[in-house]
């Protein structure tokens, strides 16, 4: 039902109810490369789960997963801690930047190819026309009304649909676990209540958004429609139909009379094939617009449709505004994809890139952090020395378990005494730390008395791997009394 504005006796409605689209079937070579394009993402989405990769003992060998109890990402062969977010930033500006660039080359791209919304539903239309036939027979059956066919067809399309999107849920759940055991637990009904409930909740939304909601996802609800449009400019390919070769629009017949009285016609026949095979139902000879998300299915219903009539292909394509113009003008077309705006992307992209390889190739496998005790900042021993406390984390990311050796710079005849570690023969306490673990100690750094000091004094920790020798070094301050004038 539309929601009404009333501006005197005139009702205003406030939107338009939707009009159901029927998409046709149709072959080309962007179909061809948005089926190839499916099959690679479903194909990544659905199987990386899957793939091992040897960490060595004590850690995971699924290549691609997110331990949230272990507080790990693990990408292969890299491993991201939480106190490296700044990784997962820079994911982000790069998925951005690598966004913006697509839209500043050839609009938008994503949407009409790699868009999560796009490639379901696009599976879905292919069910669904596998099932109830292509546009004619559907929209022949949904006017004659229910019937025990269309009720066969309506459930079979259903199913396969939920088992799509079940299927769906489940995958996404298998990069949070290891992928064989939480399958083997889920298909035994010993899983976690938290797994089966993500899995409804992710069925029911890629069912009802990819077999229901469609375009209207597109349309209505995704942000980038109108972010692209601000970010777009006149040299940015769009799919576009050529108004210069296509006007005036005519059947072949009153072409052919038209052009034997000398008259120019349009190679546009009319045909409403472009409409028939678009996926948000809009015509595009009507230019640009929010519901376009130019996967060109259009140009492959013209250039089938100009190939049949014997007429050159092309009149509707990937193309600028600039050119549009140019065209309508006489003047030839012109391409700049070279420019400031794809310069500035391309850099952006280039430089975070580079220094994540960075940060990642010269990153240590240590890492230690310190908490000076606060109440009270110092202790006079009974033998006139001063003492200073310590919280001390230390960060083992090897898979094996490492000894590290805890020393003292810059704060010359300082003793150190670590709780809990029993002193050795080294000058320096050893401190074993499990692999991948963090393990937190308390630490005690002594200054014998009569030791000339100010009050607060610069010096730091330094930690040492004993096997391969790498070190890592955190500052903090030892605090004493104000020294007597």
């Amino acid at each position: 039902m539309n929601a009404d504005t009333t501006t005197g006796d005139s009702p205003a409605p406030l939107y338009a109810a939707r009009k159901k689209v029927y998409p046709q079937k149709i072959q080309g070579r962007f179909r061809n490369i948005k089926w190839a394009l499916m099959l690679l993402t479903l194909g990544v989405y659905y199987f990386t789960p899957f793939i091992r990769w040897d960490r060595g003992p004590n850690a995971p060998d699924q290549a691609v997963l997110i331990d949230f109890p272990g507080r790990r990402f693990y990408f292969f062969f890299i491993e991201i801690w939480p106190q490296e977010v700044y990784y997962i930033t820079g994911l982000l500006i790069l998925a951005a930047m690598a966004l913006f660039l697509m839209n500043a080359v050839a609009g938008r791209l994503w949407c009409g190819y790699l868009c999560p919304q796009t490639v379901w539903t696009d599976l879905f239309y292919a069910v669904e026309r596998l099932v109830e036939g292509d546009r004619r027979e559907r929209m022949k059956a949904d006017k004659g009304g229910w019937t025990m066919t269309l009720v066969m067809e309506k459930l079979t399309k259903n199913a396969l649909w939920i088992l799509i999107a079940w299927w769906t849920g489940g995958a996404w759940v298998l990069y949070f676990a290891d992928a064989p055991t939480l399958v083997r637990d889920l298909a035994t009904f010993n899983a976690s209540a938290m797994a089966y409930m993500w899995i409804g909740i992710l069925t029911f939304t890629t069912f009802l958004l990819a077999g229901y909601a469609r375009e209207q996802v597109c349309v209505y609800m995704c942000p980038w429609p109108r972010i692209q449009a601000a970010l777009t400019d006149e040299w940015a390919l769009n799919v576009t139909y050529r108004y210069d070769r296509g006007e005036p629009r005519m059947s072949v017949k009153q072409a052919k009379r038209t052009e034997a009285k000398g008259e120019h016609a349009g190679d546009c026949v009319d045909c409403y094939q472009c409409v028939a095979v678009c996926p948000t139902g809009i015509d595009i000879r009507d230019g640009l617009q929010l519901e376009c998300i130019q996967c060109g299915l259009c140009i492959d219903a013209c250039d089938t449709v100009m190939d049949k009539i014997g007429r050159p292909t092309g009149l509707i394509g990937y193309d600028t505004d600039i050119n549009i113009a140019r065209r309508e003008e006489g003047k030839p077309p012109i391409y700049r994809f070279i420019r400031p705006r794809t310069i500035i992307y391309a850099v952006i992209i280039a430089l975070v890139s580079a220094i994540m390889l960075w940060s990642l190739a010269t990153r240590q496998q240590l890492d230690v952090s310190v908490i000076h005790d606060r109440n009270p900042l110092f202790v006079q021993l009974s033998d006139g020395g001063i003492q200073n406390g310590y919280t001390m984390r230390i960060s083992n990311k090897h898979l094996q378990p490492t000894d590290f050796e805890l020393s003292l710079a810059d704060l010359p005849g300082a003793s150190l005494n670590v709780i809990g570690i029993e002193a050795t023969d080294t000058p320096w306490p050893v401190i074993p730390v499990d692999p991948d673990t963090t393990r937190e100690v308390r630490v005690l750094v002594s200054m014998p008395d009569g030791t000339s000091l100010p009050a607060t004094h610069p010096f730091s920790f330094v930690i040492t791997d004993l096997e391969t020798g790498e070190q890592a070094t955190t500052s903090d301050f030892f605090r004493a009394p104000e020294p007597a004038n």
